[in-house]
């Protein structure tokens, strides 16, 4: 927590709603830039609620399934992480980190993510 104001009631924020805690929280920890992820590259993300199966398409572009917003596989676009503040760390998705979602016309904010892992592909069995 930091304090503002001289004042013998001083205010407190949570340190990761200023730019430095926000920092400081996201620097090190674990987590995946979509950007650097070949087309079509297939992510496991559980939240502390939710399973999600994303795809990624193009950059920060995705298909996503998971959980009541996500029934079917939907076209998204991933904003990226955030602590539920104002900040955000574009197109990344971080354990500890809550996921930015927009996807028809609806912003969704996941709950915190616990693992990232990537999918294998499964192997296709050939007739001999």
């Amino acid at each position: 927590m930091h304090r503002l104001g001289a004042g013998p009631q001083p205010t407190r924020i949570a340190r990761g709603a200023t730019l430095e805690g926000f920092v400081a929280e996201t620097t090190g920890a674990a987590g995946i830039l979509l950007r650097d992820l070949e087309p079509l590259a297939a992510l496991v993300v559980q939240t502390r609620n939710t399973r999600y199966r994303i795809i990624v398409t193009r950059g920060d572009e995705i298909v996503i399934q998971g959980g009541s917003f996500f029934p079917d596989p939907t076209p998204a676009h991933l904003d990226g992480a955030s602590l539920g503040s104002s900040f955000l760390k574009l197109g990344w998705i971080g354990v500890g980190l809550r996921m930015e979602i927009r996807a028809g016309g609806q912003r969704i904010v996941t709950t915190s993510v616990r693992s990232i892992g990537r999918e294998e592909a499964s192997t296709v069995a050939r007739p001999h």
